[in-house]
């Protein structure tokens, strides 16, 4: 089985790839948590010419390194006009966040945006990000599942491939960083990861987690923590995600540090993932929020010139030996 994309669909697949088809990409789409950032950075409150101003530097400086950058249309349009020539382009559709309003973390898409407006706009992707609970009711998951169903066509019918970013979590758990979540997190992004790959969906490429917490891994663990999985248990979880899709996937940084992702993404080849790259966010520019939010815009060109691209190079070094190009997963009308 493998996944298929229009023509249309493949040459922005292309544009998002590096010469080998691995997907290489940058994510700067965040906006609530990235204002929160500065704003602590700097100790006043951050305003939107600051946010705006970020990512523009974020793109000018790391988009020669990285095959394509993830933004966001409210913020980050004049970021994605000083891309790199040969960096494609992703355009987030949903809100930052989700509805607290009402149990589930449901969805909400952005009000003025749509996948024809993100063709006019110059992407090549539709990424929707859904967070997900398998074990939840069904009548707040086949609501989610039909707004993937809309978003999904949408996307199609724009001849643009849809990029759907799954964060799993558990109702009955405030947090997906802790001992306790790390027990069910394995069952929970595998069954997510089932779910989505179904042709219904029309995804082109999953956005994914690592199936496991990996701080919690024997030899990856602090001192004093208790690992809740052995390697050998890992590794399983990472084959068996990997072979839950026929689609093109790619992992997610969640946050975690530059040096910890890199491991996460050798342990995953180990492991026999066939993971086709990364979408690469905090871990690659957290640490230049502030030196730009303290000491100004110059001081954070010179901390991503140096520090940001020598992620990204490491980054990229690791890419090349352990993800896997997409192409033996596609075909086309």
């Amino acid at each position: 089985m493998s996944v298929k994309l229009t023509a249309g669909q493949l040459a922005h697949l292309k544009k998002l790839s590096d010469e080998n088809n691995v997907i290489s990409a940058l994510a700067i789409d965040q906006r609530g948590s990235l204002k929160k950032m500065i704003a602590a950075a700097a100790n006043q409150p951050s305003n939107e010419t600051e946010i705006v101003d970020f990512k523009k530097a974020v793109s000018a400086e790391l988009t020669k390194y990285a095959s394509s950058i993830l933004l966001d249309p409210e913020y980050g349009l004049p970021a994605a006009n000083v891309r790199d020539d040969n960096a494609g382009l992703l355009l987030s559709y949903e809100k930052t966040g989700y509805d607290a309003t009402e149990p589930g973390r449901f969805p909400d898409l952005i009000d003025d945006q749509s996948a024809l407006r993100i063709a006019e706009e110059g992407g090549d992707a539709v990424k929707f990000l859904l967070y997900y609970d398998t074990d939840e009711s069904d009548a707040i998951n086949d609501r989610k599942k039909a707004f993937v169903e809309r978003v999904g066509a949408e996307a199609k019918a724009n001849d643009l491939p849809m990029f759907l970013e799954l964060v799993s979590y558990d109702a009955n758990m405030d947090s997906v960083t802790d001992e306790a979540y790390s027990k069910v997190k394995p069952h929970k992004v595998i069954e997510m990861t089932k779910e989505f790959s179904n042709p219904r969906y029309n995804v082109a490429v999953l956005k994914l987690e690592v199936p496991v917490n990996q701080k919690f891994v024997e030899g990856f663990t602090e001192d004093g923590v208790t690992p809740v999985y052995t390697k050998a248990e890992a590794a399983a979880y990472y084959k068996e995600q990997s072979d839950a899709t026929d689609l093109p996937f790619i992992f997610l940084s969640a946050g975690v540090t530059n040096e910890l992702f890199l491991k996460e993404l050798q342990f995953a080849k180990d492991a026999g993932s066939t993971f086709n790259g990364v979408l690469c966010g905090r871990a690659t520019w957290k640490n230049g929020v502030k030196p730009f939010a303290a000491d100004g815009e110059e001081a954070g060109k010179q901390w991503l010139q140096t520090e940001g691209k020598a992620n990204i190079d490491r980054l990229n070094k690791v890419l090349a030996t352990t993800a896997t190009p997409w192409t033996n997963k596609v075909t086309t009308d």
